[in-house]
């Protein structure tokens, strides 16, 4: 199949959907992640290594607008091709798990299921970073520090399912 030639213009509107779509997907876990923080969250056992709360914020709001400018420089790609449409799958599936993680260890407290999430979320990440290198190096540049920080907490949620089982 043909694939439409890649416009290099900025284009506000796609770039605001798709920041507007992962700032959207934070903004509702959090409201599973914020009422447990002072509550269950903190009656369990923490490695030394669990940040402080407040850090948390910043670093995935951080991370949500490296992955929607991410999203953005593919997009840019798109077309009716298997290969766009595999791309585009797998980071509907990130997505998914990412908003799914939130839900399952603070909203229903399910540490050992929540482990299992993340380790689903940093699979699809990898995968996400390989499909986006077929596109953009830098889009997948950019799902690096998404990576690293899925990898620090699937170590941090294993750790807190070991002192707390």
């Amino acid at each position: 199949m043909r694939t439409k030639p890649i416009n290099k213009k900025f284009e506000p509107v796609p770039f605001i959907i798709s920041l507007a779509i992962t700032l959207a997907i934070g903004f509702v876990a959090s409201l599973f992640t914020r009422p447990e923080i002072g509550g269950w969250f903190a009656g369990l056992q923490k490695p030394w290594f669990n940040p402080p709360p407040w850090l948390f914020a910043p670093v995935w709001t951080t991370i949500y607008i490296l992955i929607a400018i991410a999203a953005y420089l593919v997009w840019k790609h798109r077309s009716n091709s298997l290969k766009y449409s595999i791309t585009r799958n797998i980071y509907l599936l990130q997505l998914f798990l990412n908003f799914s993680w939130s839900i399952v260890f603070f909203g229903m407290h399910q540490i050992l299921g929540a482990l299992v999430v993340i380790l689903l979320l940093w699979a699809s990440i990898l995968f996400n970073f390989v499909w986006f290198n077929k596109y953009s190096k830098i889009a997948s540049a950019l799902l690096i520090p998404y990576f690293l920080w899925v990898t620090f907490a699937a170590f941090l949620n294993l750790y807190i399912y070991l002192l707390n089982s």
